[in-house]
């Protein structure tokens, strides 16, 4: 079996991570990295993996607070690093602001908000598709959802970075500037939701904040740390997804201008064409599992409390899976990408970034015939868990 060099921080993989994941999916689908857990590529490693009730969430939070300390207070207790019996109660207490038939009522107001901005950009005369408008769409829908004042947005995001970046706490050093400015970053935006739920709690108002102060589900409430948890939660994971979605799909098309113009000349096309530019360049690569006891993939035994990080972004481009993975084609069927992951911590915004991406991506190359890259070398935030740009400078 061949020897495969796995390094994350290579500037080459940051930039394209799927030449290295067809080498480890052909070489070493299974591979112990040195850094101590295992990276799984393979499609149907991956779909087990997430499927598998053996494999959780709930032990990840506890190796971040002994590699740096305490986590932020309320972190742990999101459903995102939950299992069940609390992850059941948690999500069952949010799912209802996310099905596909209420976000379908948002369709007007992101369409309105998707053209005002794109208004703006055409009076500016020029556009960073990342800056002046993948960022700022979802920032708006979320925020107008929980009920954050519109003052307050500009606050989010230098938190929201700081808490993406830190995603990958457990491959930096603890003494890492990152890793610190997350926790900073956490412990600032819990402090923010803590006096705004006060505020819900004594003046409720018609949005999804005062709806979760006030929900119950079989008797059963959110705690004030479950509360801080879970709005954190929404409005990191409620931006983070589609930025990286427009961001990302916007410049796979642009690469490819026979499937942009198969989406122009039939704008129908766009809920496939989600789909795919979801599986080409997916916006989240990878997540993470810890067994609860011994487990058999691939082959290989992995014990009891060790990381395993599935790559959806690399199982996205098997070709035992997807025909020609490495091509994009905005018609394609049977298209079981994986890019918002599978079984119980399914992405609860998947409908919400579905609605978002198809407005802002098809509103923008129809209003923006001339749309094309004003760079030919994009930059990448350096991330293993998220896939996003940075900046993506574009003329029109």
């Amino acid at each position: 079996m061949a020897q495969v060099q796995f390094n994350p921080m290579d500037p080459e993989f940051v930039a394209d991570p799927y030449p290295t994941y067809h080498r480890l999916r052909a070489n070493d689908p299974v591979h112990r990295s040195p850094l101590g857990f295992w990276i799984l590529t393979r499609y149907e490693d991956v779909v087990s993996v997430l499927r598998d009730p053996r494999l959780g969430k709930e032990g990840i939070e506890a190796l971040v607070a002994a590699r740096y300390g305490a986590p932020a207070p309320a972190v742990g207790l999101s459903m995102l690093v939950r299992d069940p019996p609390d992850h059941t109660r948690l999500r069952s207490l949010v799912n209802k602001a996310f099905t596909p038939r209420v976000v379908e009522v948002l369709r007007p107001r992101v369409q309105q908000i998707v053209d005002g901005l794109l208004d703006a950009v055409k009076r500016a005369g020029g556009m960073d598709l990342i800056e002046d408008f993948a960022y700022p769409l979802p920032v708006i829908v979320i925020c107008e959802m929980l009920g954050v004042p519109a003052a307050d947005r500009e606050r989010f995001k230098q938190w929201g970075l700081d808490i993406a970046r830190s995603l990958d706490a457990l491959l930096l050093p603890p003494e890492s500037d990152v890793a610190k400015r997350g926790a900073g970053a956490r412990r600032a935006l819990a402090e923010y939701f803590r006096a705004l739920i006060a505020e819900r709690r004594a003046s409720p108002r018609p949005d999804l904040l005062s709806g979760l102060v006030a929900a119950e589900e079989a008797g059963d409430k959110l705690s004030e740390d479950e509360l801080l948890a879970t709005c954190m939660l929404l409005l990191i994971a409620g931006h983070e997804t589609t930025v990286n979605l427009i961001g990302n799909g916007t410049l796979a098309l642009l690469r490819h201008p026979a499937e942009l113009g198969r989406l122009r000349d039939d704008p129908t096309r766009i809920g496939s064409a989600v789909e795919e530019l979801l599986r080409y360049d997916g916006p989240v690569q990878r997540t993470t599992r810890i067994p609860s006891e011994d487990v058999v993939i691939g082959g290989r035994t992995i014990g009891k409390g060790e990381m395993v990080m599935a790559f959806i972004g690399a199982a996205d481009r098997d070709p035992a899976q997807f025909p020609e993975p490495d091509r994009l084609d905005i018609t394609r069927t049977d298209n079981r990408h994986v890019a918002f992951g599978l079984g119980i911590h399914f992405c609860l915004g998947a409908p919400l970034a579905r609605v978002e991406g198809q407005i802002a991506i098809n509103t923008l190359v129809s209003r923006l015939p001339k749309l094309a890259l004003a760079t030919d070398r994009p930059e990448y935030r350096q991330s293993l868990t998220l896939r996003g740009l940075t900046a993506l400078p574009v003329a029109f």
